[in-house]
């Protein structure tokens, strides 16, 4: 059994708590024990899962993994926290908010020797693979993906194109490596209203 802890209890990381003390049956979760989360917030205990400081799970011999479900900007830190304590890393995309950093995020862990995954849940969902099987095989000649959600806190998430940074994956998994040809950001402050508009195009053009 590996020992591990959640970081960040938000949507993400109450998901993470609940998968870890009830995994589905022959799945690898059956090979994880939740030994505590961290939290800025005072919970107590979640669903018999108990409260732990950030301080005890670095520390602790007894976990050997870390699932980081904080917001966005605190990713990097995090990651290099765990790394430095010689544990596992699994952390909600996106790793951190520049391609630099997360090179030497990846460095550090190999230098490590310790797993460092990001994930992302949707790519392994049943519908993102039945339209994988619908698009193999195919020419990209042109499309649109249009998302919408609720502003975000850049002190948080970072800049907007962060907010959309899953959707980016999906199109690179769907269509191979993109090039970005142009992007545009508009924004009316007065209505709580911003808008990201990015053109790419695919290696054959």
């Amino acid at each position: 059994m590996f020992g591990t802890v959640v970081v960040g209890v938000g949507i993400a990381g109450l998901a993470r708590i609940r998968d870890l003390m009830n995994p589905m049956p022959s799945s690898p979760s059956e090979h994880l024990k939740l030994l505590g989360f961290v939290s800025r917030r005072s919970f107590g205990n979640i669903n018999e899962a108990k409260q732990i400081s950030l301080e005890d799970a670095l520390q602790s011999e007894e976990i050997q993994a870390a699932f980081i479900s904080t917001e966005n900007r605190s990713h990097e830190e995090t990651i290099r926290m765990f790394l430095e304590a010689g544990k596992h890393v699994l952390v909600e995309y996106p790793m951190a908010l520049s391609a630099k950093a997360a090179r030497e995020l990846w460095e550090m862990a190999e230098q490590k020797g310790k797993v460092l995954h990001v994930e992302h849940i949707e790519l392994l969902t049943e519908e993102y693979k039945q339209l994988k099987k619908e698009v193999t095989g195919k020419d990209l000649v042109k499309g649109t993906l249009h998302f919408t959600g609720h502003v975000l806190d850049e002190n948080k998430t970072g800049f907007p194109a962060f907010s959309g940074i899953a959707r980016l994956t999906w199109l690179i998994d769907l269509f191979g490596d993109l090039t970005v040809t142009s992007a545009s950001r508009e924004e009316q402050k007065d209505k709580n209203y911003s808008r990201m508009t990015v053109h790419f195009q695919t290696a054959n053009k």
